[in-house]
């Protein structure tokens, strides 16, 4: 079980990497959406803004009303943000559940595969 901290932590690594990724930026200029991340066996949220594909905060709790929410057990969200994990292959398995329009689940399998591609 990832605490609190720990999964913060590999957000805020998360958030550099995906700023500081070119390709990444590029393709989602146009991506404005807030995501709420919920890590179902902890009952801890986590919320992050993305304002044209840069990701301008993230912070404890559920902030507004999100666009995506991601849910899964507290581990695989840490994994997840230190690339230790596949988020394709554990949504395909339904250990990561994600309530998004199909554009934004999408845009997100896109994310993963710019982010992560050896995962």
């Amino acid at each position: 079980m990832a605490t609190s901290q720990e999964i913060l932590d590999a957000l805020a690594d998360y958030q550099v990497n995906c700023n500081e990724n070119k390709r990444l930026r590029r393709m989602q200029r146009d991506w404005t959406k807030l995501l709420h991340f919920n890590a179902e066996d902890t009952g801890d949220w986590f919320t992050m803004n993305v304002i044209n594909g840069e990701i301008v905060s993230f912070s404890a709790g559920a902030e507004g009303t999100p666009d995506i929410i991601v849910t899964t057990i507290s581990e695989n969200l840490c994994d997840m943000f230190w690339g230790d994990l596949n988020p394709s292959q554990k949504y395909l398995q339904g250990e990561i559940r994600v309530k998004a329009s199909q554009e934004d689940v999408v845009r997100l399998d896109a994310i993963t595969m710019i982010i992560w591609p050896d995962a």
